[in-house]
This record gives C-alpha cells, sequence and structure tokens, in this order.
C-alpha cells in the first residue's frame, strides 16, 4: 500500500488522474465488501447521499431565501423566520400567507417552532463546519481532513499522507504550512516558489527569486516575521477592542445606573408633590371651614338682633291689646273719649315682610377669600418649588463638580488688550493694545482668551466669578473658531456661550437666541460639559439654579473653556473674570 502511494507522486498529471479513478473505484468496491467502511475503520458515505434527511431548500425561509432563524408556523402550515414575517405583517392591513396568501381574519398568535429551530440550527453549525474544513488532495473516495499543505508540492496532506510525503529525503526541504483550501495563493506566480517573504517597502509578499529582482535593495523580511507582528498588533488591537466593548458595557451600566436613579427622584417627587398639594388641600378646607363659620356667626348674631326687635314689638302690642281689654269694660265714658284717638293709632312696628336672615357670604366676601387662598396657594407653590429646584440643581452640582478641571488661562490666546494675572486665573480688558506677535492662535478681533486645556472626550467643570461686572462672556469653544475677524456667537460657528450685555440682559447665544430671565444676578457661574452626550450646561453657583443647557449638540474637535471680559467701559466694566477654585 505505501509503495503504491510512493509512485503516485512520481506520476505524471494525465497518470495520476487516471490512477486516481483506479484507485477510488477499487477503494470504493473494497468499502463495498468491508461494509462500507474505509481503511481507517469510519463509515463510507455514497455521493448523493446525505447525513440529514434535511437540504438547504427544505429549510429555506421563502421571504428572505435563507435557513430559518426562530422559524413560526401559520395556521396554514407554512414556514417562516419569525422576524420576516413580522415585518411583512406590520406594514400591511391584512393578514395573510406569503405563500399562498391565504388570508387570516386576525392576526396569527405565532409561537416559535422548536423542532423546526433546532433542526434548523443544526443545519447552519453543519454548514459552517463543512465549509471550514479543508480536505486532503491525495485521498480516494472519501476524504479526510487535511492537516498541512506543502507549498513545493502544491498540495494538501492528510495526516497518513503527510507522513508518507515525509518519508521522501527530497521533500524534507519543502516548505509545509498549516493546511489551507487553495495552495496556489501561497505560491509565486511568477518563479512557482513559495511566497516565503515579505517586502515593507512595497507592502507585498514575496518569493526569494523576487527579493533579487523586483525587490533588489528593499525592506525585505521572513514572512514569519511580518506576521509574528501583525499578530502583536492584532493583539493589541483586540486589547483596545475589548476595553472599548468594557467602557461600552460600563457606559450601559452608567445608563441603567442613570434610568434608575431618575425613576427613583422621580419618585420622590412624586410623593414630594402628593405631600405639598395634600397640606395646600388641607389648608384650603381650613379656610373654607372658617369662611363657613364666619358666615354662620354672622347669620347668628343678625337673628339674634331681629329677634330682640321682635321681642320688643311683641311687648308693646300686648301692652296696647291689655289696655283696649281694659277700656272695653270700662263705664268711664269720659277717659274712653279722651284716650281714644291715640288707641287708634297703630304702634310704631317694623315692616318684616321683606326681612331675612344672610345664609350665603357676599360676593365681595367670597373675592377677599379666594384671593387670599389664591396667594396662600401660590406662595407656598412657589417655596415648595424652589426649594425642591434648588435641592436638585445642588444634587446636580455635586455630582458634576467631580469632574473639575484646573483651568488656566492660555497668553498665547489672548486679545493684546487683555491682562492675565501671573497665576493664569484672572483677566481684565485694558485700554492700549499689547506689543504682542500675531500667532495664529491669538484672538486679534475681540478682546476674547481661551483656557489651555482641550478636551475632545469625556466630561469636565469649571467655574468663573463674574461678580461687579456689568458685561461678560462665557462657555466653550471648538478648535477651529475664526480667530482673526468678526465672529456671530453660535453654535453652528464653533461658540457655546452664555453673555451679559447692559447690566441685566442675560442671553444664550443658541440659535435662535434665548433670552434668560434670571430672578437674581449671578456672581458665580458654573460651566459643565458632556462631551460625548453633546451638553454644555451654565449654573448660578451661589442660588443653586440652572441657567441654560445647549443639548444634542454634534462635537468633532478640542473644546476649550471660553472667556471675555468685555471692554473696559470707562471703569464701569473693569471687573476681573476669575477662574475659581471648586
Amino acid at each position: 500500500m505505501l509503495l503504491s502511494e510512493v509512485q503516485t507522486f512520481l506520476l505524471t498529471p494525465g497518470r495520476l488522474k487516471r490512477r486516481r479513478k483506479e484507485d477510488m473505484n477499487e477503494s470504493l468496491s473494497s468499502q463495498l465488501r468491508q461494509g462500507r467502511r474505509n481503511s481507517m475503520g469510519e463509515p463510507v458515505q455514497f455521493a448523493g447521499e446525505s447525513s440529514s434527511l434535511q437540504t438547504e431548500e427544505q429549510l429555506q425561509c421563502s421571504i428572505c431565501l435563507k435557513v430559518f432563524t426562530d422559524p413560526v408556523t401559520t395556521p396554514c402550515g407554512h414556514n417562516f423566520c419569525k422576524s420576516c414575517l413580522k415585518q411583512i405583517w406590520d406594514t400591511s392591513q391584512h393578514y395573510y400567507c406569503p405563500y399562498c396568501k391565504e388570508k387570516f381574519t386576525k392576526r396569527p398568535e405565532l409561537k416559535i417552532n422548536i423542532t423546526l429551530r433546532e433542526v434548523s440550527d443544526r443545519f447552519k453549525k453543519k454548514t459552517v463546519s463543512d465549509k471550514s474544513q479543508v480536505l486532503c488532495d491525495i485521498c480516494t473516495g472519501v476524504k479526510r481532513k487535511a492537516l498541512k499543505s506543502c507549498l513545493d508540492c502544491v498540495l494538501t496532506f492528510c495526516p497518513s499522507h503527510l507522513d508518507l510525503h515525509n518519508k521522501i529525503i527530497k521533500n524534507k526541504k519543502h516548505k509545509v504550512i498549516n493546511a489551507v483550501e487553495n495552495v496556489k495563493k501561497y505560491i509565486c506566480q511568477e518563479h512557482k516558489r513559495p511566497l516565503e517573504m515579505f517586502c515593507r517597502d512595497d507592502q507585498k509578499y514575496a518569493c526569494w527569486f523576487c527579493t533579487v529582482t523586483d525587490h533588489n535593495d528593499h525592506n525585505v523580511i521572513p514572512l514569519e516575521e511580518e506576521s509574528g507582528q501583525r499578530k502583536s498588533q492584532l493583539g493589541k488591537t483586540q486589547t483596545e477592542l475589548q476595553q472599548m466593548i468594557q467602557e461600552r458595557l460600563k457606559k450601559i451600566q452608567e445608563i441603567n445606573h442613570s434610568v434608575e436613579l431618575s425613576k427613583r427622584n422621580t419618585e420622590k417627587e412624586k410623593s414630594d408633590s402628593i405631600e405639598v398639594f395634600t397640606a395646600l388641600i388641607r389648608s384650603i378646607e381650613r379656610s373654607l371651614l372658617e369662611v363657613m363659620e364666619e358666615k354662620q356667626k354672622a347669620a347668628e348674631k343678625q337673628a339674634e338682633g331681629l329677634i330682640k326687635e321682635l321681642e320688643q314689638e311683641i311687648d308693646e302690642l300686648k301692652r296696647r291689646d291689655t289696655e283696649l281689654e281694659q277700656l272695653s269694660h270700662t263705664d268711664d265714658h269720659l277717659h274712653l273719649l279722651q284716650i281714644y284717638p291715640s288707641l287708634c293709632i297703630a304702634p310704631h312696628t317694623k315692616n318684616w315682610t321683606e326681612i331675612r336672615i344672610k345664609t350665603e357670604p357676599s360676593v365681595e366676601a367670597l373675592r377677599t377669600t379666594l384671593s387670599q387662598l389664591q396667594k396662600t396657594l401660590n406662595e407656598k407653590l412657589s417655596v415648595t418649588l424652589n426649594e425642591k429646584l434648588k435641592e436638585k440643581v445642588s444634587t446636580e452640582l455635586k455630582r458634576i463638580q467631580k469632574y473639575a478641571v484646573d483651568v488656566t488661562l492660555d497668553p498665547d490666546t489672548a486679545y493684546p488688550r487683555l491682562i492675565l494675572s501671573d497665576d493664569g486665573k484672572q483677566v481684565t480688558c485694558g485700554d492700549t493694545k499689547q506689543n504682542l506677535p500675531d500667532t495664529p492662535k491669538r484672538f486679534t478681533y475681540h478682546p476674547i482668551v481661551l483656557g489651555n486645556q482641550g478636551f475632545s472626550s469625556g466630561r469636565f467643570y469649571y467655574e468663573v466669578q463674574v461678580s461687579g461686572k456689568t458685561e461678560w462672556d462665557l462657555g466653550v469653544v471648538r478648535e477651529s473658531v475664526n480667530r482673526k475677524g468678526e465672529i456671530a456667537l453660535k453654535p453652528q460657528d464653533g461658540f457655546w456661550t452664555v453673555i451679559l450685555r447692559k447690566g441685566n440682559e442675560y442671553t444664550a447665544r443658541d440659535d435662535p437666541c434665548v433670552s434668560l430671565s434670571l430672578r437674581e444676578k449671578p456672581q458665580k457661574v458654573g460651566v459643565f460639559v458632556n462631551y460625548d452626550e453633546g451638553l454644555v450646561s451654565f449654573y448660578d453657583i451661589e442660588v443653586m439654579s440652572h441657567i441654560y443647557s445647549f443639548t444634542g449638540q454634534s462635537f468633532t474637535e478640542k473644546l476649550y473653556p471660553y472667556f471675555c471680559p468685555s471692554n473696559n467701559d470707562g471703569g464701569k466694566n473693569s471687573a476681573p473674570l476669575i477662574i475659581s477654585r471648586v
């Protein structure tokens, strides 16, 4: 057996082909006699047979024409990928089978066909395994998995045929590599020699003959050495990718944590709001009870006075009735005639027909009560909301102040009339220009200076004292902003700023600009940037309030802290901008 295989290497290509065919027929006949097993004792499989009853066509979705992924079965019995069928039904007003067009009165509730999914998954794994397997070029009949490829013979060998190859003395110097599918790709097409070298100058593979012809005097190294360095670089790249994966997993955790924290804060705010409004409702109820009690007391007092008057009139009428009763029985005719005129006149009494007890408060009283309630409600709401807002901003500031950076002013960017302190923490605008070099970094048209350090990722925060000033600009700018001419403070031109003009006019220079209504004049302003989320926020540090935020921005360059103390204005705006220690 070994001798015949050695002779195989010595045959011409035509003879080799015929010999292989003869060997295959002989092998097949032998395997039939051996109960369909090869020389290794493995079962033999004839052409046309399949190790599985399913073919790719049987396991294929008729929508995407690929092997099923999460297959589902329609009521009519046809199978589709779950996502494929869902996409069709989500965009259609009617539900039908894409294969036989049978319509369904309502959307069927589909569940994954577990058995079909398992069969499809096994088929996919087998297909991948079959495609990735390199087979021996020498084996006849059923080919075995290859172990090595010889670049000199341009053949691929299984372990047994590799041993046979290595036993031939002249083959010991052959270039052998791990098994590959297309050995010709590893052979120089010009010199028919193995591609063993790599030219770094031309970034090409080469054989030994190429190194003395096309690549003479070039930086040529062995292919294994270049591959080793590339593998090392791949290792670094893989480490970077793994680091990126970990960073993104960490970011997912941060986002989930932020959502959870927001949820807890929302629940707490809801609870606090319920308490506030419950207290307000109780206050309103008490006020209404007081109004009703006052109304009742007023009614009782009115009734008491009216009853007293009525009782007095009743006493007077009773007295007159008694007198009349006595006179009706008297024998003193002269006396009767004398007082008769006065008795005929009815006693003075009040007309009680229209008199009623007031059972409802007056309109004016109601207006007064409602006005008081409105005032109380507004005061309590304002105080509560301000406290909650202040508490929220305070918590937010404590969080972002952890990202505080040590900002110093860059004198190479400063406008010639700007005066910087020795420690780079203060800036004012003078009246005369200094003799400074006009470098590309320097602003020459507006009184602007930038911070020394730029940021191209992450978060950073700094605070600036602005007390005593009537005009100022603060914020961040991108590195490539115009520094030599007229500028427009807007995000499109690389400026994210808040400004003060005329002592009390605050504006966020967004597009369009936003006029800011601040309850108090800021004395110290905090600036926070989240580069990755496209966020720039401004805060009034003294009163713990939020001033403005630029959101949804897209940063592609370095961002620098931006300061503009504005002109001196005859001493009215001479106070410096001071970078504070957080």
